[in-house]
């Protein structure tokens, strides 16, 4: 089996991230409605946003509560667009199935190595997540 290389040819498996990006991705996680354990079954297949919304993603132990198909597509945009997760694609287009890219890998295997457990965001993380997310505020003017 191959390892899979990016687009200059680097493996994926050793791509380092700043400090910064790593804390960044771990704050939109803990922010997100969504469990850990939807991002570890990422690793392994893409989920749908059906399959995460509604009781279904609280029955499968993904979402912290029922969540619509809008908010849980929401949600699963802003850890696209924070570089956690991809959209799939197939012949016809874009999908409505994400998948893990490396640095959602790399946030998944650090949850593991503590243990798993279901952190949640501070007051502060929960601030700072939303100013970014919603006024597009790069973090580096903090």
């Amino acid at each position: 089996m191959e390892t899979p290389q990016t687009n200059d040819g680097r493996d994926q498996s050793t791509m380092q991230y700043s400090a910064a990006v790593i804390r960044r991705a771990q704050r939109a996680v803990w922010c997100s409605p969504f469990y850990p354990q939807l991002l570890a079954e990422m690793q392994l297949a893409s989920v749908s946003v059906p399959t995460i919304a509604e009781d279904s993603g609280v029955l499968k132990g993904y979402t912290r509560q029922p969540l619509s198909e809008v908010s849980a597509e929401s949600g699963l945009m802003w850890l696209a667009e924070v570089g956690i997760l991809r959209r799939e694609v197939d012949g016809q287009g874009l999908t409505d199935s994400f998948r893990l890219t490396p640095l959602g890998r790399q946030v998944v295997e650090d949850w593991r190595s503590q243990g798993c457990p279901d952190r949640r965001a501070s007051l502060v993380d929960y601030i700072k997540n939303s100013i970014i997310r919603r006024l597009r505020v790069p973090e580096w003017l903090w």
